[in-house]
Formats: C-alpha cells, structure tokens, sequence
C-alpha cells in the first residue's frame, strides 16, 4: 500500500462515529469530517472522474440535475448527500414530514414532485391499492440484496408477490427523559402520561402523528396500539384532553426542543433517542413495557415522480453496504441488511438503544393498514391537536 493511500484512507467505523459526533458538537467543521472521513476525498475523485462510477443506474440514463426526497426529521447524514451529488451532478431536495397521514395527503394531491420518499411498513398496502407508488424495478438498483435482509422487518414490502418498496431501517417508538431534569423512573407509557402531568408539567411533548400519540395513550390504558374500536379510542381520547395543557408541545420534530432543555420528555423514535443519548448521555430512551410500536420504515419510488432515473440512482446509492454502513452511524437506526450490520462497529450493534434484546420487543406491535385511514382516529387527533 503507497504512502499516500495510508495517509488519505477512510476512517474506520468506530472514527467515523467520533468525527461525526465532533461536527455535530461544533467542534470540528464539515470540510474536516468530510476530509477526515474519507467522504471529501471519495467525492472529489468522483467529481474528476465520472467515469468510475459504472452502476448500471447512472449509466444508462440521464439523471438531471436535481431530484426530490420524502422523508422524516433527523433521518439522514447530509454527508450522504452530498457524496451522491459528487458522484452523480443530481443534488437533493430534502422535503420533511412528521406523520405518514401527511406524506398520503401528499401524494394523492399529486406528490410535490417527488422522486423517493420514505413511508412505513404499515402504509404500504394503502399506497399500493391507490396507485401511488410503482413496484420497485429491481433492474435499476443492483446493490439491493433480498437474500441479505431480514424478512420480519422487510416483508410488507412486498404486497400481491410484487416488491413495492426496498428497506430503509426498522426501529422502535419509545421514551426519551431527561433524568437530569426527571427524576421518576419513567419505563412505560402509563407513567409517561401520569409524570406529563406532574413532574414534567409543561415539559412532555407528544407526536403530531396519530399513530403513536394515539396508540401509545391506548397502551397505557390496556388496549392495543391499533385499536379503532370506539369504546377504547374515547377513553384514549379522555386521557390525551387531560395531558394536553401540561405538554409543552405536540411536534414530530422534537430534538430542537430536547436538546435545549425546553423539554424534558418526549415520545421518541430510535434514531432520534440514539443520537440523543449519544450527545447528552443524561437523555435516557427506554421501551414501554406495557406495549408500543416496532416499525420498519422503506423507499419507494411515487408513479408520480418527477424524475425517476435520479430517484432510482439514489434508491441504488443507498443500498451499496458502504454507503448505507456510513447512513446508519449518523442516523441511530438499526439495519435490516445483515451485509451493513457485519460493518458496523460494536458500539453500535451492542447498544440495546438500536438493537435491544428480544424480551424487550415482545410486548410491541407493527402498526397496522386500517389505522392509517380510519377516521375515528384521524378526528380523534384532529380535536386533539385543536384543543
């Protein structure tokens, strides 16, 4: 190996999560993570040579200049982006959505003109039956292996023996607290609304998304995460009037909040309570051991895509294990492909945050398709959101 390849390789998996954590302290800039990384370097030498990148994705089609993306807060490393544009000349347009009820309203208005977008496992089915997303040509993402995913987070991609959508991540809704500012042990949802009232009056922040907001007040209660029977959504309905003076918002985007000590409790994705924890190792995520959700989220290309040779590139950009190892350090989530996993450091595969043991998801539920639609829940959250 020369001198100058010793001295300008990639940064391992374990430096990349120190690096990545220093940029996000603003201690070091992007220039410097990216040079450091190996990102900078990697997209300089593709921005020279074209050439090199010979996936049969960008090749074969002119891909423009830009292309748009669906998804959801704090969902991607921007380092990732930016690498693809080096590589390709598409840049990124990052639209961000806060409930899947939204990214539908969406798309049935005609999509916004997007090229990819991430929905989850239960909205699939729906998306499918409406004709609002296409099955995934697999010819076009050749760095996507079925055998290699793990089919309990992946399989309600496929509806009617047709691959609709390719895996993102899957992942886990639970509690973030600060246990500097919390000093309850706050481990299930039935104590998550009852310290919301109390210890953290004016503090706790709920979803602005009916599928956990209304599913989690549903465990605390009893009842299934996906209940839609009207007995058990109008006592979940008196619970959530009762905490909505004491919350100090209901917002899908809580991390602002979380990091500034405005809160001091949230419902939380993994992702979002791995880099939460990471940072500001007092902020503390814990599962409900009364219930909750488990989700896998996944790409999917709208038949209303603008420009669908991009959005095809960047599905197939995403799922090369080197890119998507980089895409999960930043992001928190677990991975359903075992070919990133075997990348992945140790830190990362032995946090019980992003993998946690068995026992602790057994009592948890996939969302289910008919909550997406039913409108006992949607006004439900409706006369919520407006109380």
């Amino acid at each position: 190996m020369s001198k100058w390849f010793k001295e300008n390789a990639p940064v391992g998996p374990a430096a990349l999560t120190d690096e990545f954590m220093r940029l996000k302290r603003g201690s070091v800039t992007r220039r410097h993570f990216l040079g450091v990384t190996g990102l900078g370097l990697a997209a300089a030498v593709l921005a020279r040579q074209p050439g090199l990148f010979n996936s049969t994705a960008y090749a074969q089609e002119d891909l423009g200049s830009t292309m748009s993306l669906a998804t959801w807060p704090n969902y991607h490393d921007p380092a990732t982006f930016e690498a693809f544009t080096a590589a390709t000349g598409v840049a990124v347009e990052v639209n961000v959505f806060g409930s899947n009820e939204e990214m539908l309203e969406k798309l049935k208005a005609g999509g916004m003109g997007w090229d990819l977008f991430v929905p989850t496992n239960y909205t699939i089915s729906t998306y499918a039956g409406l004709g609002l997303i296409e099955p995934i040509d697999l010819s076009k993402v050749p760095n996507f292996d079925q055998k290699s995913e793990n089919p309990r987070f992946t399989n309600e991609g496929i509806i009617d023996g047709k691959l609709y959508a390719l895996p993102k991540n899957w992942g886990t809704t639970g509690i973030a607290v600060n246990s500097y500012k919390v000093k309850a042990d706050v481990t299930s949802w039935k104590q998550f609304f009852e310290v919301a009232m109390t210890e953290a009056d004016g503090r706790a922040m709920v979803h602005d998304y009916q599928l956990t907001t209304i599913g989690n007040a549903l465990v605390s209660l009893g009842f299934s995460f996906n209940s839609v029977k009207p007995e058990e959504l109008a006592k979940a309905e008196e619970l959530l009037m009762r905490v909505k003076p004491h919350l100090y918002a209901v917002n899908s985007d809580y991390q602002p909040a979380m990091r500034a000590n405005e809160a001091w409790m949230t419902m939380c994705w993994t992702n979002d309570g791995a880099q939460l924890n990471r940072d500001i190792p007092e902020i503390r995520f814990t599962l409900g051991t009364d219930g909750g959700e488990i989700w896998s989220d996944f790409y999917a290309v709208p038949t209303s895509a603008a420009n669908r040779p991009a959005g095809y590139a960047l599905l197939n950009f995403l799922m090369d294990p080197q890119n998507a190892v980089r895409e999960h350090i930043a992001n928190g989530a677990p991975t359903t492909d075992s070919r990133v996993i075997a990348l992945l450091p140790s830190e990362i595969t032995g946090n019980r945050i992003v993998y946690p043991d068995e026992a602790a998801l057994t009592p948890l539920e996939f969302g289910a398709a008919v909550t997406l639609t039913d409108p006992a829940r949607a006004e439900l959250m409706a006369r919520f959101k407006s109380a």
